[in-house]
């Protein structure tokens, strides 16, 4: 019995080094998807990376593993017209990843307190709906911009609670078939002009004590006299001001009103009680994003606003040490503003005189100052250096953060509560750019960084962004992406132009950002752009709000490592294995490396599916999407689940520019008629000599359609 005992641990112990051994060499192979990467790694990714719906278990036949989805061919003229079925009317305004049904249904344990119930969790692949969303009964195309700041189709967005709940505040109106938006808010109910106007005038004193500033003091000794009186009441102070995050934006009339002063503003609320303010935000063609301060770092990269704005938010900034006002200081500039409007700045009742009283004391923990207390509104500047933080006693709460923590690093990472401290870069680049309004001189050579100064707005859409070496990118790399997509956006617009007018398109997404060029090239366009940067890459989404642009980081796919008893998928992993050993299946689902006992029969897959943007359906009206599908398509997601994504959030009659492979175009065009797409123009290298090799660009168009319960309704 002791000896056989004896053999059976053993057993357990091989079969837990050899486990261990796969899982390490998994780590190995696929370091660079797990970890970032750039194109190069794409290769590495060509196994395990099918999604578990895409391909079958069965089959003993070998599997060309270079071959790919997009060059398989079924008959004679290689294309399958295809049909997805209509999603039910109740699904038409369905966001995957913010699903509350999903959370109830799922039964996941989430605490309310902290807003986790708020912040995504996306569906399982056996749960993707895979079908088209419809529009509501009655959808128009919208108004079009910037007539559509102030109006929208109540059909498009069949919800009048808010215009009964905010009646008072002037959030919006219903006026027979329209939802008008006289410009009010929780806090602002004469309009957000007018309350703008009212802030960039507001004048304080600050008082940053002896700093050592690296030249002249010209201002004396002890105090430094700012003001935030900018010139002609102007909040962008002649560009400086630039990117600003609105939380618990409303219906975002501030940030809808900050564009008429060459302001961007990413608008942000959750999907909370106040449901579809950000669909109203986004019908209106202001820029917004659906998240939530809770648990998770928002989608941003750090030092990426100038300014943060909270209006009446309903936030307890005090909650756990302050962690959410530490994302907040995660996310602003060196000498970047926070302006709070809230009882809590003027009321003398006993509670908010309480909360003040703590919350002046956490900010100046965190060396922020008051640059301006006027009526009901406070506004706070960031230091500029780290001085402040330095001269603090030991022991004092929050901490900085330690040396190894990324301060870009967003994907599913958890908010820290720690002050992130500056490098010597950060602080001289944004000591220029704060001061530079009313110090004529300049810094001496030896205390600037090449290319750090961040200028002015919309000088600072096409110079090198300060943390262009943080990627080992040059100048003149820089400028020569600058340069090819201005030149690949006047021939997308060339393609467009039958079927374009000037105010066609209003709300643009480009789906692999990299730079922020593409959006760049569209600067004399009226629209706004949603930058967004997969997490598998390199975040060079901070170069993007570098250029005074937005964005968000979003995984298009999730990549799972995962170990799998193949039995309990349905099928055996192999057949007639009695001893442990390692080998690799020949069947057509996702590649597995699995160990075989007489006891244990384990696999692990690496594999993913798609995710789904954080934003209502029918939010956009083009989407830029430059190789994303053969790339996603190696990493796992479906690409006829990405096509699907692409359609929820895609406007009827908006566009989809796609840039990528030939094999991959002819793809996409078996689906044309499943979607009720039509093809508006394609172009190759034959046609246009800026083509690279086997690129394509093929350019489709939405078509309005109705489900088949609507079209019944309408007859």
């Amino acid at each position: 019995m002791r000896g056989r005992a004896e053999d059976i641990q053993k057993k357990r112990l091989v079969t837990g080094l050899l486990v261990a051994a796969i899982f390490i060499g998994f780590l190995y192979v696929y370091k660079e998807p797990l970890f970032g990467s750039d194109s190069s790694s794409a290769s590495a990714l060509e196994y395990g990376s099918k999604s578990l719906k895409k391909f079958g278990w069965g089959g003993d036949e070998e599997v060309d593993e270079t071959s790919s989805n997009f060059t398989q061919e079924d008959g004679e003229d290689g294309r399958v017209l295809k049909s997805f079925p209509v999603c039910d009317d109740r699904h038409s305004e369905l966001i995957p990843c913010l699903d509350r049904h999903l959370i109830y249904q799922l039964r996941l344990k989430l605490d309310l307190s902290l807003m986790e119930h708020y912040e995504r969790h996306c569906p399982p692949q056996e749960r993707h709906y895979n079908c088209l969303i419809p529009p509501p009964h009655g959808y128009k195309v919208p108004i079009k911009w910037p007539k559509s700041r102030d109006e929208v189709w109540k059909a498009n967005i069949p919800h009048t609670h808010l215009a009964h709940e905010k009646s008072d505040q002037n959030w919006m109106v219903v006026k027979g078939e329209k939802i008008v938006f006289p410009g009010g808010g929780t806090h602002f109910h004469y309009g957000a002009d007018k309350y703008i106007a009212a802030m960039a005038n507001l004048s304080a004193s600050i008082q940053l004590g002896n700093v050592n500033l690296p030249f002249p003091r010209v201002w004396g000794e002890g105090q430094l006299h700012m003001m935030l009186n900018f010139p002609k009441n102007l909040i962008n102070n002649k560009g400086k001001l630039r990117t600003v995050l609105d939380v618990g934006c409303g219906v975002a009339s501030f940030g809808g009103y900050l564009l008429t002063s060459d302001v961007i503003t990413m608008s942000l609320a959750p999907n909370d009680v106040h449901q579809n303010q950000i669909q109203f935000a986004l019908e209106r063609g202001i820029p917004a994003y659906l998240g939530v301060l809770g648990t998770k770092r928002l989608p941003y990269p750090s030092r990426s606003f100038e300014l943060a704005h909270c209006s009446r938010c309903r936030i307890d900034w005090l909650q756990r040490d302050g962690i959410l006002l530490l994302e907040l200081d995660r996310l602003l500039r060196p000498g970047g503003y926070f302006a709070y409007s809230s009882p809590e700045a003027y009321a003398q009742d006993e509670e908010d005189l309480r909360i003040w009283k703590e919350m002046s004391a956490l900010v100046e923990r965190m060396c922020w100052k008051i640059a301006s207390k006027r009526n009901q509104t406070v506004i706070w500047v960031k230091p500029l250096n780290n001085d402040c933080y330095m001269q603090r006693p030991r022991g004092t709460q929050p901490p900085l953060c330690q040396s190894n923590d990324d301060p870009d690093a967003v994907s599913g990472v958890n908010m820290e509560t720690c002050i992130t401290p500056y490098s010597d870069r950060e602080f001289l680049s944004s000591l220029s750019i704060f001061l530079g309004h009313f110090y004529s001189g300049n810094l001496p050579d030896d205390h600037k960084a090449g290319g750090s100064e961040l200028a002015a707005w919309p000088a600072r859409l096409t110079s090198p962004p300060p943390r262009l070496a943080d990627f080992g990118y040059s100048t003149k790399t820089f400028e020569k992406d600058t340069d090819v997509w201005k030149h690949r956006v006047e021939n997308y617009w060339n393609l467009l132009s039958p079927k374009i007018k000037s105010d066609s398109v209003r709300n643009v997404m480009d789906m692999k950002a990299n730079l922020g060029s593409f959006a760049a090239a569209l600067k004399n366009k009226d629209v706004w752009v949603m930058n967004v940067v997969p997490d598998d890459g390199p975040n060079t989404l901070k170069l993007v709000y570098d250029r005074g642009l937005i964005g968000a980081v979003h995984s298009w796919q999730t990549p799972i490592l995962a170990l799998v008893d193949r039995f309990s998928l349905g099928k055996p992993l192999f057949l007639g294995a009695t001893r442990a050993i390692l080998m690799r299946t020949s069947s057509s689902g996702p590649e597995f490396y699995h160990l075989a006992t007489n006891h244990l029969k384990l696999g692990i897959c690496f594999f993913g599916w798609c995710e789904a943007f954080s934003t209502y359906p029918r939010t956009y009206d083009l989407l830029h999407a430059w190789n994303i599908i053969s790339e996603i398509e190696k990493r796992g997601c479906s690409p006829e689940d990405l096509l699907l994504e692409m359609d929820r959030i895609l406007r009827p009659t908006g566009f989809v520019i796609f840039r990528d492979k030939q094999s991959v175009v002819d793809f996409i065009m078996k689906y044309l008629p499943a979607l009720h797409w039509e093809m508006i123009a394609t172009e190759n290298a034959n046609t246009d000599s800026n083509l690279d090799g086997d690129e394509v660009v093929f350019i489709v168009r939405k078509k309005l359609w109705l489900s088949p319960r609507n079209s019944r309704e309408s007859e």
